[in-house]
């Protein structure tokens, strides 16, 4: 992982998070809102039941700048692209649920369904929560999804998450009730999966 005061890169095998700059807010809104009329097929799984804010390029890119801005010093940036092979594929977030209590979550978009089901989810969440883990003195990761999106809760699954609550039929889409599902991992848990993945070698 590399950092500059005002960059993040963090190279995995198969994909790269990066800082977002200039040159991407364009390429980005296009990915995140695409050309058609309706939701793009990505905010089908990504909470359907909250609206996709409205942005033109402009709006979009104040958003962006403004997002930087809050954060404080010394503080991890909170939004990276995934990048595979020089692609934007997506992002990856977290925010803080409560920041005095150090409670934080984790999402990621993968906007572009010809990456879907490819491993990139997994391997992005990996070297992000082992990044957060090593920059923030938190306790816990936490992720939220619904329980339509069965593919988010394998990933979870895959990265050593518990299922730390289920809230039955709190979601409601296209007239259908949904679980809200919350898992998350303890520090101490990802380290010792981090030692046995090292031992396996």
């Amino acid at each position: 992982m590399a950092r500059t005061e005002n960059s993040t890169l963090i190279k995995g095998e198969n994909l790269t998070l990066r800082s977002i700059e200039e040159k991407d807010i364009k390429p980005l809104w296009r990915l995140i809102y695409g050309e058609k009329e309706g939701p793009p097929e990505w905010k089908k799984w990504d909470a359907p039941y909250y609206p996709l804010e409205p942005h033109t390029v402009e709006s979009y890119r104040s958003h962006e700048n403004a997002r930087k801005e809050r954060l404080k010093e010394g503080e991890p940036d909170s939004r990276l692209l995934l990048e595979v092979e020089g692609e934007i594929i997506g992002t990856i977030t977290y925010y803080w649920e409560h920041k005095p209590s150090l409670w934080l979550e984790v999402g990621i978009g993968i906007y572009n369904p010809a990456y879907w089901n490819g491993g990139y989810g997994t391997e992005a969440l990996t070297l992000w929560i082992d990044h957060l883990f090593n920059s923030l003195p938190i306790a816990r990761v936490g992720l939220t999804t619904w329980s339509k999106n069965e593919r988010m809760m394998k990933v979870g699954e895959k990265l050593g998450m518990k299922l730390e609550g289920r809230m039955r039929k709190c979601r409601i889409y296209e007239g259908e009730y949904y679980d809200s599902i919350r898992l998350g991992i303890l520090r101490e848990e990802w380290n010792q999966r981090k030692q046995k993945a090292i031992s396996s070698k």
